[in-house]
């Protein structure tokens, strides 16, 4: 009964269905899809319901199925068993190819090896580089997250930042952990870690509030997503300090803080591409037998932007697609 009712969600989610995939298939159509069959890509992440970063890598993939004549079935869950489900459910479909994030990789090892069995050609995208070989994935899409820790932690620096607080929203996301300790090993000042609970943002802020007014040596914090600096922005007010805030990941509150100062900086990882290039790749494996990445993965980031970027920026923002 699970697996029917999870059979049903994934061709609910699928983006070639209702009015939204008519459009799709329209524009494809018009631009001059390819004519290969009409294969089918089941795309499985970790992401919560509401997430903005998500809907970009969506909103990527979903462009690349519309060009390469591919359905896409997308579906999510931030709970790592449901995500096993889901997975296990695109298997039972017999999809053409799986993209899959692997923020927490060592719960999937079964299932994927499942996948491996059938024949499915897999990409993880965005999370879990290191598992990607293990698992037998094609690439991995994404930024590697101790690179773009140093990344931020090298502007932080320059900057002349002192004291930091890395603010880690999903506690055993590996990612998450890499990202702040690749900032503390790059940054040449102290950087403490807060774990704070991302999907209850009014105690995410208060908890970071806390912090600022507890530790008066703090001149920064550090989030680790577009929603998180937006909390961070409102902890920094509520605690009556003047610190900075920087952060990974782009979004509309973020470009606008770029442009009035309040956001000194944010790395970014283009997710859309990594949506767009993961269906591309699983088109041209089954159409080419092409690989890219040569071993490594295919890097999306990190780009540190700043101010100088933000006007430039903007209009992609808002559309979705940066």
């Amino acid at each position: 009964m699970l697996t029917a009712l999870l059979s049903g969600l994934l061709s609910g989610c699928s983006s070639t269905g209702g009015r939204r995939a008519e459009q799709a298939r329209t524009g494809a159509k018009a631009g001059g899809a390819v004519d290969t069959p009409r294969w089918t890509v089941a795309m499985v992440t970790h992401a919560g319901a509401g997430d903005a970063f998500w809907d970009t890598v969506r909103k990527g993939a979903e462009q690349a199925a519309a060009k390469d004549n591919i359905t896409l079935l997308y579906s999510n869950d931030a709970q790592t068993q449901n995500q096993v489900q889901l997975i296990q459910a695109a298997i039972d479909q017999r999809v053409d190819g799986l993209l899959v994030s692997l923020a927490k990789g060592e719960a999937l090892t079964g299932v994927l090896a499942k996948a491996k069995a059938a024949g499915i050609p897999l990409i993880s995208i965005n999370s879990g580089q290191e598992y990607s070989a293990r698992f037998g994935a094609l690439t991995h899409i994404g930024q590697d997250e101790a690179t773009a820790g140093k990344a931020a932690g090298t502007e932080l620096g320059r900057r002349g930042r002192k004291s930091v607080l890395c603010v880690i929203h999903e506690q055993g996301n590996i990612g998450q952990e890499q990202r702040c300790g690749g900032a503390r090993g790059a940054f040449g000042g102290a950087l403490q870690t807060l774990y704070v609970d991302g999907v209850n943002l009014p105690d995410a802020r208060a908890a970071i509030a806390a912090k600022l007014q507890a530790d008066p040596g703090l001149d920064t914090v550090l989030t680790l997503s577009a929603p998180l600096a937006a909390t961070g922005l409102q902890s920094i007010q509520d605690a009556r300090r003047t610190v900075e805030l920087d952060t990974f990941d782009l979004g509309t509150q973020v470009v606008a803080g770029l442009q009035a100062g309040t956001v000194g900086f944010a790395v970014d990882q283009q997710p859309y591409l990594q949506g767009y290039q993961g269906v591309d790749l699983l088109w041209l494996y089954r159409y080419n037998l092409d690989v890219l990445g040569g071993g490594g993965p295919v890097l999306t980031g990190p780009q540190i932007l700043t101010k100088d970027d933000a006007a430039a920026l903007e209009r992609y923002v808002a559309r979705g697609t940066r």
